[in-house]
């Protein structure tokens, strides 16, 4: 009876210190969300501005040289996608499901295809299918840390497609949903093509000053086009980094609930089997007292 009072005394404690744990795992999730979605909002003044120059350039550029040129005969077309998942774990399956949906959206895609994963568990994830693995990146811990990761997404996008400028580019990433942990969500950036010129070209600008472009307004366009695509992919890496840690702070707010049930049926079992050694003990002093009286 002792030994099994002393294993429930063990148990017990063993459970209060992982309790600790993931209290401590909940918090550090709590405020990695706040820091993401914070940068989130912060990001949509910046790429409003972004936006509105290029209607500015688009208004001013000659349509006939943003037009995307037809491949050559005999060259097939290419797809390159950034799927973001994540390099830890306790996140439910959020790996699987934005892996699935980057494979069923590129499935319908034609052309030579070329994935890059931001994030150990989804790169395994990938593996696992027939995809087009062409590299991979470590996913950012900080805010700071996104800008430095889309930069070298860019460079290496560029590099691999120097000789392919029709190459599309997708982006697969999961965002914060309300009501909801999250949800997948894809995003075509390139090329660009006449209806998301047109949906910018008519954005209203907000005076009745319309501004007019100085200099090369061809060449303008294109250092815009290249903040678009920063923002962009700052964007959907924060959005996904918002929501990898929604998924861990709602299966630690599960492990919590897991725990302290445990708890309660190992402290109930505890008093219940103290109680019976203490009333074990009562009755052989009170059988020893009536032997002692006979």
């Amino acid at each position: 009876m002792s030994q099994t009072i002393g294993n429930l005394k063990r148990q017990i404690e063993g459970a209060t210190d992982l309790q600790s744990v993931v209290r401590t795992m909940k918090a550090m999730a709590a405020s990695e969300i706040v820091q993401f979605e914070s940068s989130v909002r912060a990001l949509a003044d910046y790429s409003r501005t972004v936006e509105l120059a290029l209607s500015v350039c688009l208004r001013a550029a000659d349509v006939k040289n943003l037009q995307q040129k037809p491949l050559p005969v005999g060259v097939q077309p290419r797809v390159a996608a950034i799927v973001f998942g994540s390099d830890q774990g306790l996140v439910g399956q959020f790996n699987t499901v934005i892996c699935d949906e980057a494979i069923g959206a590129l499935s319908s895609v034609p052309g030579e295809q070329m994935i890059w994963s931001v994030g150990e568990r989804v790169h395994a994830c990938l593996a696992d299918t027939d995809s087009q693995l062409v590299g991979g990146f470590h996913v950012p811990s900080t805010v700071k840390a996104i800008a430095p990761l889309v930069g070298e997404i860019l460079i290496e996008y560029e590099r691999q497609t120097e000789n392919h400028p029709a190459t599309q580019l997708f982006v697969f990433h999961n965002r914060p949903k309300a009501g909801a942990l999250y949800e997948p969500v894809s995003q075509r950036l390139l090329p660009l093509d006449e209806t998301w010129r047109r949906q910018r070209s008519e954005m209203p600008w907000p005076t009745k000053n319309l501004p007019q472009v100085l200099g090369n307004d061809l060449q303008t366009m294109r250092k815009l086009t290249g903040e678009y695509l920063f923002v962009s992919m700052f964007r959907a890496c924060a959005e996904s980094l918002a929501s990898e840690n929604a998924s861990r702070l709602a299966a630690m707010q599960r492990a919590d609930k897991n725990i302290e049930e445990l708890l309660e049926t190992l402290t109930s079992s505890f008093h219940r089997q103290r109680q019976a050694n203490i009333d074990e003990e009562l009755f052989d002093v009170v059988s020893g007292f009536e032997a002692l009286q006979r």
